[in-house]
């Protein structure tokens, strides 16, 4: 299953903003792994969208527990799971 995570920012961005240097690094390393396809803040900057691989839902919720916007309450994540059955050649 590939899973779409939705940010929502429970704080001000300068609150936010003071955590996200720990988000990038994080995200980073999540993405040279392959757990993170894609991610992104949403055009409003009220929250952002990670794509996961194909991995099972407590893998999904592993990497929003391992965030520090989770981690320092400046986030919540809602989780959609997909089967990715059409997908682009090498995902």
């Amino acid at each position: 299953m590939f899973h779409i995570l939705k940010s929502t920012y429970l704080q001000p961005p300068d609150v936010v903003n003071e955590t996200r240097p720990a988000h990038l690094e994080w995200l980073k390393g999540e993405v040279a792994a392959g757990r993170i396809v894609l991610a992104g803040r949403l055009e409003d900057e009220s929250g952002a969208i990670l794509i996961t691989g194909d991995l099972s839902a407590e893998e999904a919720q592993s990497i929003v527990d391992h965030d520090p916007y989770t981690a320092a309450e400046v986030a919540r994540y809602e989780q959609l799971a997909f089967n990715g059955a059409f997908r682009a050649p090498g995902l």
